[in-house]
Parts: structure tokens; sequence; C-alpha cells
């Protein structure tokens, strides 16, 4: 056992699971907050939306991409002075918070513009034939039918947001990886390293099953088969109990 894992202890290991979970979980709900709005105006203005507008599709998706294809550790030198001005700071768990927000809403952008069109058409028809205006099928049909697999790429864009906060040591911030790359690489404490790479793991398997559990809890798709059982179940036997 290194000095350095001794000097850590329980208490600095679970130090460091919290700082990553909350640094995680902040960053993806805000990413979300920007994301899915702009997932939905992608995929509404999209040519074969429910409200094509070319000019605004490809304004909204250029941007997004421009963003996407920044490597991370280069939008987190050029986040600095905007970090500075939103959270008071460039260092520390803050300015990481916002830094990893801002990476991964155009990332959730494409995720849930995808996740929304994988929605059967038909569906959608259905409902627009009743008289629904665009917002009340977003509201009503889009998103509960695509439900599952946002659920899927919140899952997908939370371990992408995991791994990013690894790099939060290289502004002064806490969490696994900063333990693993500022303290134990440096001192050679391969076993606090292998610990922090075990630690990420249970994390990333918790959120793995958590999302798909609750994927299949929501899933309309199989709801509506089980429900087509049950009903023909009844209609073979109507005696049956």
């Amino acid at each position: 056992m290194s000095r350095l894992f001794a000097q850590l202890g329980f208490g600095g290991f679970a130090l460091g699971v919290w700082e990553t979970v909350y640094m995680t979980a902040i960053s993806t709900a805000v990413a979300y907050l920007a994301g899915l709005p702009l997932g939905v105006l992608l995929c509404v203005t999209d040519r074969d939306g429910l409200k094509p507008i070319p000019w605004l599709n490809k304004i909204v998706g250029f941007a997004v991409n421009i963003f996407r294809s920044i490597p991370f550790i280069i939008l987190i030198v050029a986040l600095i002075p905007a970090a500075r001005a939103v959270v008071g700071t460039s260092i520390g768990n803050g300015a990481m918070i916002f830094m990893l927000s801002v990476a991964a809403a155009p990332y959730v952008a494409r995720m849930a513009e995808s996740s929304l069109k994988e929605v059967d058409k038909g569906v959608v028809e259905a409902a627009r034939s009743m008289g629904a205006g665009t917002f009340t099928i977003i509201r009503k049909t889009l998103l509960p039918e695509a439900k599952p697999s946002l659920i899927v790429g919140a899952v997908i864009s939370t371990v992408t947001v995991l791994g990013y906060s690894a790099m939060a040591g290289t502004i002064a911030g806490g969490g696994l990886g900063a333990i693993a790359v500022t303290q134990a690489r440096p001192s050679g404490a391969e076993d606090v390293i292998w610990l922090c790479v075990a630690l990420t793991v249970v994390i990333v398997q918790i959120l793995q099953e958590l999302g798909m559990y609750l994927a299949k809890r929501t899933d309309r798709r199989i709801q509506r088969r089980r429900r087509g059982k049950t009903q023909k179940t009844a209609e073979e036997d109507p005696h049956r109990s």
C-alpha cells in the first residue's frame, strides 16, 4: 500500500466519489436544460420535421457541430474567461461544472434529435390528423414516445460527462480523476490509480443499470404489446378470471 493511499484513506476516496458524482449530475442536468430544446428544434425544423425551417436548422446545426468538434481540453482553455464571468472563477469545481455543461449541451442536442427522429411517423401523423398543433405534438407525442431512447441517451451523455470530469485536476478541481492524475500519477501510487478506476467503473455500471431499467419501464411500445397480449387473451378466453 502506497503512502498516498494511506494519507487519503476512506474519507479522501469518498470525497473524490462525491465530487465526481455531483459534478457529473449537475453538469448533465444543465446540459439537458440547454441541449434538449436544441434537439427538439433541430428535429422539428428539419426537412422532414413538423415545421421545416431549413435556414434555421442549418444555423443551429452548424453551431452545434462546431462545439461538438472542439476537444474538451482545448475547450477548457477557451472557456476560462467565460467561466470567470459566469461563475466568478476559472478554477475549481464550479468552473468545471460550467465547462462540462457547455461541452455536453451540443452532444445532448444531437442525442435528443436522433431519439426524436426514431418516433414512428404514423403516431405523429395520427396526432396531426386529430388536429393537434406543433407544440401539442411535441409535448404529448414526440417526447413521451421518445422517452426510452432519451433516457438511454441521457445515460450515454452522463457517462461521457463523467469521463470529461477526470480533467478537473487541470483547473484545480476535484474528483476521482483529479486524484488519479494530479496526485497518484506523479507519486507513482499505482494502487490509488487503480482504485480510482474501479470506483469509476462502479459508478458507470450503476448509471447503466438504472438507465436501462427506467428505459424499459417507460417504453410505450412494450406497454402497448402487453396490453395487446392481455386483450387477446381475454378475447380467446372470455370466462377467464
